[in-house]
């Protein structure tokens, strides 16, 4: 009995980490992709296509930008619309729900930003003067985590990895995520325009009213969710955050409670036997009360649901296996120097970045983690130890997402994106492989579920 609750409990946690796990290797192809076709004699092509107008006019008013653009300022806030229902569903039920649970993923991300800054930081701050400040803004490219490609390498591990060291990992992965929406609104944001900020605070006063309505139809939501986006877009704000605040404001609680659910669910189940006349199932499609059961069962079904739930449920495919792998496609296909990926390599924000977050990152994540659970402020999750913490916090070092994200908000040189996008690419390559193979030799042999 225990053994099956536990499925049950867990059984949103194992859809969420296979979903994201097959997303990480689209990804992996896509960037593979984008370095091959812009670095390739059709190199021009690939520029050409990520900078053609795309947009919609009506009359004299007129909303055209370049196919970049709607990449990384529209469908990313799609994204990070998903990534804030993630947050505030780990914040009501998940993960994060309760201090006891939070302080340990939460003090090992806090680790693993802050360790990284400082070090891009020590790199750069050896440079001239000019050069110094030039390269300052991107000490926030090495703070965070990619959670596909981290959740991604660590399937490959297979059954040999315990439950506690994937929920510790996706939980740090998401509270990384806050971070870099706190980094992206605080450092990366230019330009503040106050009229349309109180567009925006007065959009958000609808969204939390309808909120506190109980109203739980998607399109309210959805209108007024454009209306945000064109509001920060005009703001000075990232766009993106448009995707986050308006998250926020989707209604967590059901319509229908649990046990609610179950009595009537019961009932409409007894009343689809007690009707079973015919056992021909053919027969069964004209049964009238077999069609009323089964359509109160639909009703309960979406009702006991909250809008939270469906809609991360109905999003996740579309980020996971389209606007990601169409953001790595469009993002990760860095120039190459003449000289090679070793030039690339030792440019200083190249080696900021790269040894940021392949030395930084678990450096930060395990003195952290060892921190809060010496002052006894958190404890290991079960099954659980130092060694694992250790590898999953090289595991930590794959930025990529988020990191190609911050890359193009920190720098507008075309050499200094490059720069930076060569060391997120190289150091999640290394993060990857080192973390998989470092977890591979500490695991046990046998699969968790046997131990």
């Amino acid at each position: 009995m225990a053994g099956r609750l536990k499925r049950i409990l867990f059984k949103p946690f194992h859809q969420f980490f296979q979903l994201q796990t097959s997303s990480g290797i689209l990804l992996l192809a896509a960037t593979l992709i984008a370095l091959f076709w812009a670095n390739s004699p059709w190199k021009e092509s690939y520029e050409w296509l990520w900078h053609l107008p795309v947009g919609l006019q009506v009359g004299s008013w007129r909303l055209v930008h370049s196919l970049h653009f709607w990449i990384n300022d529209a469908l990313m806030a799609v994204f990070f619309f998903v990534v804030g229902l993630e947050i505030k569903r780990e914040l009501w039920v998940g993960e994060l729900s309760s201090s006891k649970k939070a302080v340990l993923p939460f003090m090992a991300a806090f680790g693993g930003m802050l360790f990284p800054a400082l070090i891009y930081l020590a790199i750069v701050g050896l440079q001239p003067g000019t050069a110094q400040a030039s390269y300052q803004p991107g000490w926030g490219i090495a703070t965070v985590t990619d959670i596909a490609f981290a959740l991604g390498v660590l399937a490959l591990l297979g059954e040999r990895v315990p439950l506690g060291l994937k929920v510790f990992l996706t939980a740090l992965a998401i509270i990384d995520d806050l971070g870099a929406i706190v980094l992206i609104a605080l450092f990366y944001s230019h330009g503040l325009q106050w009229e349309a900020l109180g567009l925006v605070a007065l959009i958000m006063v609808a969204l939390l009213a309808l909120n506190r309505l109980k109203v739980d139809a998607p399109l309210p939501y959805a209108v007024l969710g454009l209306f945000l986006w064109w509001a920060i877009l005009n703001s000075g704000l990232h766009a993106t955050l448009a995707g986050v605040l308006l998250a926020f404001t989707i209604p967590a609680s059901s319509r229908l409670n649990p046990v609610d659910f179950y009595e009537r669910g019961m009932a409409a189940l007894k009343r689809f036997q007690a009707a079973d006349s015919d056992p021909q199932p053919v027969l069964m499609l004209t049964n009238q009360e077999h069609q009323a059961s089964v359509q109160e069962l639909e009703l309960m079904c979406e009702a006991v649901q909250s809008p939270l739930q469906q809609l991360e449920h109905i999003l996740h495919p579309w980020v996971s296996y389209g606007i990601l792998p169409l953001f790595a496609l469009a993002n990760a296909g860095v120039l190459l120097p003449s000289g090679g990926i070793l030039e690339a390599f030792l440019h200083p924000i190249g080696l900021g970045v790269m040894a940021g977050l392949f030395l930084g990152k678990p450096l930060g994540i395990f003195a952290f983690s060892w921190l809060a659970v010496r002052l006894k402020l958190a404890e290991l999750p079960e099954g659980v130890n130092w060694p694992l913490i250790a590898g999953a916090g090289i595991l930590g070092g794959i930025g990529f997402t988020m990191s190609l994200f911050i890359s193009d908000l920190a720098f507008a040189a075309p050499d200094l994106v490059n720069g930076a996008k060569t060391g997120v690419l190289l150091a999640s390559a290394c993060a990857g492989l080192v973390g998989s193979l470092v977890l591979w030799k500490l695991l046990p042999t046998t699969p968790a579920s046997e131990r």
